[in-house]
């Protein structure tokens, strides 16, 4: 005799296979590959690309510096990115010693402005969190185009993921507290025409010396 009652069981399981659709994660742009992540990849390149690449193509400031006043195209060909957007400003892979003679600890945007020459006034300024401008980091790098992106959000978050690296691996390390006098030492990059008063450096790699 056939058992004429329902197998429910078997039928809730039918239900859900033909009403229920299981979808793949997309990413921003309704493909199914996987989301970027600024963070992750900025971590994955930091030590083994990045900072390998400013140590070997840093200038010192000062010569850095004067050559990118007088002759831009040749600074940037010997210590910038020449693979960088036509329209866009030279970015200068920079190394930077000296004694600070200003801070500004303040601002979340905190600043040191560095003498270099020992003249006692201030050439340069630089970033040290936890908030860090522009896209300095980013921008120095021959390897990193922004074609290779999706969208012009996606390399802007890349810009902003070197700085918040900097900032938790090497800036959020260094003293807030009786600063000028002191020594430093900075490998970093920075914009021509930033439109600050001093070049405004951003560093990746980054030492401040103890109290004189």
């Amino acid at each position: 005799m056939l058992n004429n009652k329902p197998n429910w069981p078997i039928l809730a399981l039918m239900v859900c296979l033909t009403a229920c659709k299981i979808l793949p994660t997309k990413s921003a742009d309704g493909g199914n590959a996987p989301v970027f992540n600024p963070d992750k990849t900025v971590e994955e390149i930091w030590a083994a690309k990045v900072v390998p690449y400013l140590q070997q193509k840093a200038g010192p400031f000062p010569e850095v510096h004067t050559l990118a006043t007088t002759h831009a195209a040749a600074a940037g060909a010997k210590y910038g990115n020449p693979n960088k957007q036509a329209n866009a400003p030279w970015t200068f892979a920079v190394r930077l010693e000296g004694k600070i003679v200003a801070a500004n600890t303040q601002s979340r945007a905190a600043t040191v402005d560095i003498d270099v020459d020992g003249d006692g006034k201030a050439d340069a300024r630089v970033q040290i969190g936890p908030a860090v401008r522009g896209t300095a980091l980013r921008d120095s790098l021959d390897f990193i185009q922004f074609n290779d992106f999706t969208n012009q959000i996606d390399f802007a978050q890349f810009g902003k993921a070197f700085n918040s690296y900097a900032d938790k691996t090497v800036l959020s390390k260094l003293p807030r507290e009786a600063l000028e006098g002191r020594t430093a030492k900075v490998l970093g990059a920075y914009t021509l025409g930033s439109g600050q008063d001093l070049p405004l450096v951003t560093p990746a790699e980054a030492e401040i010396g103890p109290r004189p």
